[in-house]
């Protein structure tokens, strides 16, 4: 496991999750700690490194 800091897309606040360097490609939604508002993160790592990392809000209609 790797935990990675940014900034969430809604609060601007720096956060951070635990990711899993073993899995080559993933997609899931998880909350900000701060202002509980929903994150669609997309991460890439290869040879368990990280390679691309992406946190966007969740659109809501």
């Amino acid at each position: 496991m790797f935990e990675h800091f940014f900034q969430c897309p809604y609060c601007w606040e720096e956060i951070s999750f635990l990711l899993d360097t073993s899995v080559s490609q993933q997609s899931y939604v998880e909350d900000c700690e701060v202002c509980c508002n929903p994150i669609e993160v997309s991460v890439r790592c290869a040879q368990r490194e990280l390679t691309d990392f992406q946190a966007r809000e969740l659109g809501q209609g």
